[in-house]
């Protein structure tokens, strides 16, 4: 399964499994230098190695997608008119920077459209961009793909 057929959540922290939890704190310590190694840091935690190898690649803080410069977004829009300039808008007035914009050709009266952003200047949450964009009534589906430095 290549990263195009895996879709992504945003989960509240209270309903994640313990292991994710403790794969986070994990991640947190190594990148703050409060443990010497994954070794150190899993004992400190009570994990056991296994299980961080598992989920390290799978789960971030919500916080890390805002650190980042880069976003990507994914939407399933409605084919109308004006919708692709109603979106940029919002993301204009965030004060993202469009990078690439992928649109597919309008199917059934669906189209899908890429686009990766540069947050660095951004004037909002990312999470309030998020919600402004998928309340758009043309707006089916609005999904991050990924970040990047």
């Amino acid at each position: 399964m290549d990263n195009f057929d895996k879709k992504y959540y945003l989960v509240r922290e209270d309903v994640l499994p313990e292991a994710m939890k403790k794969t986070i704190d994990v991640k947190d310590m190594l990148e703050r230098g409060k443990a010497e190694s994954i070794a150190d840091a899993v004992q400190k935690v009570d994990l056991s190695r296994s299980a961080f190898y598992k989920y390290r690649d799978t789960v971030f803080p919500f916080s890390t997608i805002q650190k980042e410069k880069i976003i990507s977004l994914f939407f399933h829009l409605e084919d109308r008119s004006g919708t692709l300039s109603k979106l940029l808008s919002v993301v204009a007035a965030s004060g993202c920077n469009v990078l690439t914009i992928h649109q597919t050709i309008p199917l059934q009266g669906r189209a899908n459209v890429t686009l990766s952003l540069n947050t660095s200047n951004i004037t909002t949450e990312l999470d309030d961009l998020l919600a402004n964009l998928q309340r758009l009534e043309f707006v089916e589906k609005v999904e991050v793909l990924g970040t990047g430095a």
